[in-house]
């Protein structure tokens, strides 16, 4: 019966470690999509810059050809 006694107390042991392991994976599993999701969002406001910055370039490029193309006009 103490033999009997002593497995059951080892196997509570192990079913509380495996437990507690779990218990760290779902944390560590829990961060790193709070990580994951910190990124894609980073992604996409860095991608809305990008964005802004390709159609500020543009609208530069049009105003310098267009100042070129007025300055062209005159003769020193």
């Amino acid at each position: 019966m103490n033999e009997a006694l002593v497995v059951v107390d080892e196997t509570t042991q192990l079913i509380n470690q495996v437990n507690n392991s779990s218990k760290e994976q779902s944390y560590g599993i829990d961060q790193v999509n709070i990580a994951v999701n910190q990124m894609e969002s980073n992604l996409q406001q860095n991608a809305a810059m990008v964005e802004q910055m390709s159609t500020a370039a543009n609208s530069l490029s049009q105003q310098a050809s267009k100042l070129l193309s007025e300055v062209s006009s005159f003769k020193l």
